[in-house]
């Protein structure tokens, strides 16, 4: 049987009490009174190598975003709002504090919670040089201090920690590429140069990736490589792998601009930089600046530029990437129409997690999932980032809802979905719910707005029909998206936080929801590319979204008296679209529900 890309087992623990307790006595031996622990490895990643997972192995809390500060008599884990229900859940409560960062920062808390005259630590490679001047004035608020310790007390405790990664690091194809190595080199040394910079660290692993045209395997579902790469302005780069294992034609490839060396070279390297080094300041380890520092040249803190060049997408990414959606559609129309034919009573969360995957691996294009799928029923659909286990799987029962967010790694694009179904007949408040939630994501799909309009003036149109009943969610409205890379890239995000420019060529995912805690949750999401709009009589340059994703939504589930002609329009393009790009290639019997699924829904009649 071939391995599946994804597991159920609960990685969560309940040791919380005694490796903080291990960790206390390691402070106090090194004269720490506290120790910050964010979910972080040295390149601030989302997805970290499993000997990175320090938060996770300390607390038990297995979320993708969070901080903990162990303080010798008290501790505090933060958490956004993707985690209000999880956090609680994972961790020993009686040793360690949940608290809501829309409540109290991670600054706040140690601002409040230091004695004067406390000496707080902190892993100089696991925080940015911003993070630690926050890090630094909420600690002398108290009175106390900051100081970087030499080695990381959580390892120090850590007895089985795993090794690092060695996968393979692999050349990406120029033709999904769509630019080579030597192209993307020239433009960043242009970009240096008006900078006025003469080098730059490059400590994001994506844009290593996405510089000089490879991908690896040190990382569950995202195709990186860890490890660093020296792009002066004049001479050759120089790239400093945490692999070994690097593919001969890639080798052949990036002769001619680079060379190549163990991740264990990069402090010899960093020591011999002159003049003026661009450290992103997004990704970069406080560690990087001080050695940069030391060896006399300036450290400028910044935009790394390959983050913008990346997130703007090529004709052949664009390509790749609507190749990819095609297929993945195929793969979640299926499974919807398989979820549909289930006896009541049969369907299982991680039946239904197996299943999906094997519906993508069917034509052999499934490279990997791009996150672990997110299979909800009932009130488990109402955690955000909730992550079936044995432990928690349950059965969908009759009259409940069913989220589904799930997504594929092919090596032409990236994809994320989420549908919400139905199980036997819904709700009027689920119906009232879902049709809300779907207006506001057709109000995404939507939107026309100037060029220069950013992800928080964008975030708004999705929230309207819930606010207009007292509603909102929690989470961002979405989030940009990689080429056979990260699910979740930046700097482009559709959020109250999203401060950046909206750019034809960007890819983000529009995915409003709601959730009612114990008793359901909804998602709808699909991916779009900002592309430019004509405006008959307009006197700005316009944008707008193509829609990349193709699968039908719940129609049970859609209340058409909530709905304006337009938005009912909308839909039914969209299900039309649907119908004919997947029809001639689905089965009769999936072919068949499709089409009774997509077929123009009813106005609500009046009277």
């Amino acid at each position: 049987m071939t391995p599946r890309f994804q597991t159920f087992d609960d990685p969560s623990h309940r040791e919380g009490a005694s490796r903080i307790t291990a960790l206390r006595a390691a402070l106090r031996e090194a004269g720490f009174d506290g120790f910050v622990v964010p979910r972080a490895d040295e390149h601030q990643s989302e997805y970290v190598p499993a000997n990175a997972e320090r938060l996770s192995w300390l607390t038990g809390f297995t979320g993708s975003a969070g901080t903990a500060v162990v303080l010798l008599d008290e501790a505090a884990l933060v958490v956004d709002g993707r985690y209000t229900l999880q956090a609680p859940d994972q961790v020993d409560i009686a040793v360690i504090t949940p608290v809501q960062l829309a409540e109290t920062s991670v600054e706040a808390w140690i601002s409040a919670h230091s004695k004067p005259g406390a000496v707080l630590g902190y892993d100089p490679w696991l925080h940015t040089a911003e993070g630690v001047g926050r890090l630094e004035k909420a600690a002398a608020k108290a009175g106390a201090s900051l100081r970087a310790v030499a080695t990381n007390p959580v390892d120090a405790v850590w007895r089985d920690r795993p090794a690092a990664p060695s996968g393979h690091v692999v050349p990406h194809s120029e033709a999904l590429a769509g630019e080579t190595s030597a192209q993307k080199l020239t433009r960043l040394r242009e970009a240096l140069s008006e900078a006025g910079c003469d080098a730059l660290v490059v400590s994001d692993p994506h844009n290593l990736a996405w510089a000089f045209n490879l991908r690896g395997g040190d990382v569950a579902h995202t195709p990186l490589a860890l490890g660093y790469a020296i792009l002066p302005r004049e001479g050759r780069a120089a790239l400093f792998l945490t692999s070994e294992t690097i593919a001969p034609d890639l080798l052949k490839a990036l002769e001619p601009l680079a060379d190549i060396h163990p991740r264990s070279a990069l402090d010899a390297a960093l020591c011999q930089l002159t003049g003026r080094v661009r450290l992103d300041s997004a990704t970069a380890a406080v560690a990087l600046k001080e050695r940069i520092e030391v060896a006399g040249a300036v450290a400028d803190v910044g935009a790394d530029p390959i983050t913008a060049m990346k997130a703007v997408k090529n004709a052949a990414e664009i390509a790749g990437t609507r190749a990819a959606h095609y297929r993945d559609g195929l793969a979640v129309t299926r499974f919807l129409a398989w979820v549909d034919r289930q006896p009541a009573g049969s369907l299982t969360e991680i039946a239904a997690v197996e299943a999906l995957e094997d519906f993508r691996s069917e034509d052999g294009e499934l490279h990997d999932v791009s996150f672990p799928t997110i299979s909800g029923s009932g009130p488990n659909g109402a955690i955000v980032h909730y992550r079936v286990t044995h432990g928690t799987d349950r059965t969908v029962r009759d009259s409940e809802l069913f989220l589904i967010d799930s997504g594929a790694q092919y090596v032409d694009g990236t994809t994320d979905i989420t549908r919400t179904v139905a199980i036997g007949t819904p709700s009027t408040e689920m119906r009232d719910r879902y049709t809300r939630v779907l207006k506001g994501h057709i109000a995404i799909a939507r939107a026309i707005f100037p060029k220069g309009t950013t992800g928080a003036q964008v975030d708004s149109f999705a929230r309207a029909p819930l606010w207009q009943a007292g509603l909102d969610f929690d989470h961002g409205t979405g989030h940009g998206v990689g080429a056979f890379l990260s699910v979740h890239e930046g700097p482009q995000r559709i959020a109250k936080t999203g401060q950046v420019a909206l750019a034809p060529g960007m890819i983000l995912s529009n995915e409003p929801g709601y959730y009612r805690a114990g008793a359901y949750g909804i998602r709808i999401e699909n991916l779009i590319l900002v592309e430019p709009r004509e405006v008959a009589g307009g006197e700005r340059p316009m944008l707008g979204f193509e829609t990349l994703t193709l699968a039908p939504y719940d129609r049970r589930l859609i209340e058409t008296s909530l709905l304006d002609a337009g938005e009912l329009a909308c839909i039914d393009a969209y299900h039309a679209r649907v119908r004919e790009a997947l029809a001639p290639s689905l089965d009769d019997e999936t072919r068949a529900w499709l089409e009774d699924v997509t077929r123009p829904l009813e106005p609500a009649k009046v009277g």
